[in-house]
């Protein structure tokens, strides 16, 4: 729910708190209780009862997920006596340090490898630590996917990690790497791009510090902290967050090192475009206050010509951009990707998740994101470096 729950920021405030206020501001999700005949239909597994208006109505009162847009930043200016009246002095706002315009017409944003860096040491510089992972080779097999089934009860569970599905996180320099989003590695011809929701990327500009950690569980990246190279999304997203269109893409590269490709590490989900809705589907994300994922099984229904709806409560905040998978190989953890936890009210509410549906729009935005030349992949003979340890950064006082 768009500006639910923001406050104006207090006087005081140095930027780099009011920054790192913004971004907790905007990953919070405004609490609505859900009526009787959504629950009950929910609890008998069939869609709930539309209880918003379409789009271009009246805002919905459901929770959003990460990014709900802070729209407006006040502070409070001097109050001066001029002449025996009371003048009120609005200050301009402070800018967010890790946000940066990009190419807006274009919907793209070329990262810095000192950002990208910086954001991995602030990282490891709190509890996070990088530890070798199994080959996700040896994760490989013959087994084919199996028909997805409902979870009973219906309801978000932890689950085991998989290699491809990660954390996304978002890091100041205040010692705090809490991660806000999801993400999850994408077939590509070039091996190094990973998928999310746009406003997990973007909010009123691209943020530029993300760091993803594939496959992490209990503050251990085991294969690697990966940082983007460039971001993409679509430009209706970025001139009026349009919710059909809330998906990214990002081209990733391993923080602190040359060479690699991620989906040589963890291997990819393959992804799917025009499915029809109606199909099982599992849905995992990470909740920002956990360091494993959750899953559920059930339908990805349609709402709507543009959005697909996925009736199962438990995906907190922090589980925004999580994939949507059918045909998933019980052997691998991978699948079919048909979308991501965003879309409508960004994201849902208490009982149902949205993902904008995976079309024309996305695929068109896919071969952007994947026409340009990616990292080579190791030379015949070599061994792509699985460990990824390096010495933590000194957190800053």
């Amino acid at each position: 729910m768009s500006g639910s729950g923001v406050a104006p920021a207090s006087n005081g405030v140095s930027p780099a708190d009011a920054a790192r206020r913004r971004l907790v501001e905007t990953s919070e999700r405004g609490t609505a209780p859900a009526d009787s005949a959504g629950r009950a239909a929910e609890d008998a597994g069939a869609p709930a009862p539309e209880v918003c208006p379409g789009p271009g109505g009246p805002t919905c009162t459901g929770r959003g997920r990460d990014g709900v847009p802070l729209r407006v930043t006040l502070a409070l200016g001097v109050l001066t006596v001029v002449m025996g009246s009371t003048v009120l002095a609005l200050g301009s706002p402070s800018r967010d340090p890790f946000l940066a315009p990009g190419d807006t017409a274009n919907g793209s944003y070329t990262a810095t490898r000192a950002d990208g860096d910086q954001a991995a040491a602030a990282v490891l510089a709190g509890p996070y630590k990088e530890r070798p992972g199994p080959p996700v080779a040896a994760r490989h097999s013959g087994v084919m996917a199996a028909p997805l089934s409902a979870s009973r009860p219906l309801l978000a569970a932890p689950s085991a990690p998989s290699p491809a599905i990660g954390a996304l996180f978002s890091p100041d320099d205040d010692g705090n790497p809490a991660h806000h989003c999801t993400a999850s590695v994408v077939q590509s011809p070039a091996g190094d791009l990973i998928v999310t929701a746009a406003h997990c990327v973007h909010d009123d500009g691209f943020r530029t510090r993300l760091v993803f950690a594939p496959g992490l569980h209990d503050g251990i990246a085991p294969y690697g902290l990966w940082v983007p190279t460039r971001i993409h999304v679509d430009p209706r997203w970025i001139r009026d967050r349009d919710p059909d269109h809330d998906v990214a893409f990002l081209r990733m590269r391993r923080a602190g090192r040359a060479g690699g490709r991620i989906a040589d590490l963890t291997g990819a989900e393959r992804i799917r475009f025009d499915t029809p809705a109606g199909r099982p589907a599992q849905l995992t994300g990470y909740p920002e206050d956990r360091d494993t994922p959750v899953s559920c099984r059930h339908t990805a229904d349609a709402q709507g010509a543009a959005q697909l709806r996925f009736i199962c409560p438990g995906f907190p905040n922090g589980t925004s951009g999580g994939p949507m998978l059918t045909d998933v190989n019980p052997a691998t953890g991978t699948g079919a990707l048909i979308g991501v936890i965003g879309g409508r009210d960004e994201g849902g509410d208490d009982l149902v998740s949205y993902s904008s549906r995976f079309g024309k729009d996305v695929a068109a935005l896919y071969r952007r994101a994947t026409a340009e030349p990616g990292p080579r992949p190791p030379q015949p003979g070599s061994r792509a470096d699985a460990s990824g340890v390096r010495p933590p950064a000194e957190p800053r006082s």
